[in-house]
């Protein structure tokens, strides 16, 4: 199944638009798992677990697995993802942006390697960063557009020709650069007149939007600026506000109660 249907299923299915973030930071991990080697995948699985039937999607980041040396506990989480959640696709948050050789083995690292559904790229040394992903013909890929950190505004707010540069990677990702029709963009929540104007020169296109919970951004607007005319078209993430709602004995239980507010505060403002 397409990256792009498995979406399109669990925001009619699950009724969500919900994705949780898997950022693993052992320094805050709950009590119970201190000192334990298996924390990182008992942690992950654990969230997973406690928050699957809540989300259109799950979203590891990579960094925080590389900088452990936990790799193989980041194929292992994927893998249990989709042994046991098979209808919840996997988001690689990794960012990547290079070309030639290189972009084909970053493509075969998150597909093949880690066997993600999607990764998210960096657009900026133009579409032959972007092409070698698109023969996974099944894949999706989220497109960085107008990034939720205020930093975003030194290259993607600049004009040229009359369009801003985050403009431009909008339209592009929404014609001529989506071969295989599985491009999404990358769209923060802190920036909702931005996310209006994509969502206008895009109208189709799933984005993926950070910068809910931990980073303040403001949920009703986000979704009212970002929903497509059949009120879905979004992957909301919210990641550290869910993963480490408590370090105690019910942290389970605490994650799954933020993330079901959470999931119900985005169907209140869909509506």
């Amino acid at each position: 199944m397409k990256f792009t249907e498995m979406l399109n299923e669990r925001w009619q299915n699950a009724g969500s638009m919900l994705c949780v973030g898997l950022d693993p930071n052992p320094t805050r991990f709950p009590h119970e798992l201190a000192g334990r080697s298996t924390a990182i995948y008992d942690f992950c699985c654990g969230i997973v677990d406690a928050t699957a039937d809540l989300v259109c999607a799950f979203k590891p980041q990579i960094a925080y697995f590389a900088s452990c040396g936990a790799e193989a506990e980041l194929t292992a989480i994927i893998e249990y993802i989709h042994t046991n959640y098979p209808k919840v696709p996997v988001i690689l948050d990794a960012k990547r942006g290079d070309i030639g050789s290189t972009a084909e083995h970053y493509a075969r690292e998150a597909f093949e390697r880690f066997k993600a559904d999607c990764v998210t790229l960096s657009p900026f040394m133009g579409f032959d960063t972007i092409k070698p992903y698109l023969a996974y013909e099944e894949k999706g890929a989220f497109i960085l557009c107008r990034t939720s950190n205020p930093g975003g505004d030194d290259i993607q707010m600049l004009k040229v020709n009359g369009e801003r540069i985050y403009e431009r990677l909008a339209r592009l990702a929404a014609t001529e650069w989506n071969l295989s029709g599985e491009l999404g963009l990358v769209v923060g929540a802190t920036y909702p007149n931005e996310l209006a104007n994509v969502r206008r020169i895009a109208p189709n296109l799933p984005l993926l939007v950070p910068g809910i919970g931990a980073q303040g951004g403001d949920i009703h607007a986000c979704v009212q600026a970002g929903q497509t005319a059949n009120h879905t078209g979004m992957v909301i993430n919210s990641g550290r506000a869910i993963i480490y709602a408590s370090a105690e004995d019910e942290w389970k239980d605490a994650a799954r109660k933020v993330a079901i507010a959470t999931r119900d505060a985005i169907r209140v403002a869909a509506c």
